[in-house]
């Protein structure tokens, strides 16, 4: 089944059950919140978030401008280039927005309406994959036509599930050790395959492509088992390490829109 969703790319991967936070000011992601605050009563606010396999997150600011001045972000295809397709990836997932709110602007005794709105901060879900059918850049953002994926489960998923959290609890103790941290006891994780191959992916630290390739495994079976032999990895290359002063900058909980 295809449908038409708004689409928001970012430099980041999205996984079904996953919070994505955001903190909307640019011009065409203001008029996409607009338009979902808009929707009847009870419909979900949903749009596309895909992956930038190729591009910038935040429209560039305009040419002759110093890096400190207003994106010039009426295009909604600033920072994509003419062929936004080619600058995604074709996997995302679609997000349903919980909450929406309109922040306090800035202030202006007689901006228009536009001009004087400051941005939102949206809490979303991630809900269901798709596939990237094709992309529109007629409107002020841009908009997809997607396929939704179903979660196949694979062969031997359960068993799998169970390998993946053990190492994972590995993989945790020994990144807390690296960092110099206590692990939180008490945490408890899931049982279902596909949330565990999910929570995992987006746990576990890793750059966009590496997250990526787990978000479009065919299943949950192949995703847990390319997760097993990531942990392991990243376990043993950990335990030879003293320390991991930067791996937080491999991480970016919200978005800077």
């Amino acid at each position: 089944m295809t449908t038409a969703l708004p689409l928001f790319p970012l430099n980041s991967v999205l996984f079904p059950g996953l919070v994505l936070p955001l903190n909307i000011f640019e011009q065409r992601y203001r008029a996409l919140m607009r338009d979902l605050l808009a929707l009847p009563e009870g419909t979900p606010r949903q749009f596309g978030v895909v992956a930038i396999r190729d591009g910038r997150e935040v429209a560039p600011t305009a040419v002759g401008l110093p890096e400190s001045a207003e994106p010039a972000d009426a295009d909604p295809t600033a920072g994509f280039g003419p062929d936004p397709m080619a600058s995604f990836y074709g996997i995302g997932c679609i997000a349903d927005a919980s909450t929406i709110r309109e922040k306090t602007p800035g202030g202006g005794e007689e901006e228009d309406e536009e001009e004087d709105e400051a941005g939102y901060e949206v809490l979303a879900t991630g809900t269901t994959r798709f596939r990237l059918l094709s992309v529109e850049t007629g409107g002020p953002y841009l908009t997809a036509e997607v396929e939704e994926l179903e979660e196949e489960p694979g062969e031997g998923a359960g068993a799998l599930a169970s390998g993946v959290l053990r190492a994972f609890r590995t993989y945790q103790k020994r990144l807390a050790g690296a960092r110099e941290r206590t692990l939180a006891a008490g945490q408890e994780l899931p049982d279902d395959p596909s949330v565990v191959s999910y929570l995992v992916a987006a746990a576990t630290v890793l750059d966009t492509p590496a997250k990526q390739r787990l978000l479009q495994a065919p299943d949950t079976a192949s995703r847990l088992a390319e997760e097993l032999r990531i942990l392991r990895r990243e376990s043993a290359v950990i335990g030879k390490l003293p320390s991991l002063p930067a791996a937080e900058l491999t991480r970016r909980p919200t978005s800077p829109n």
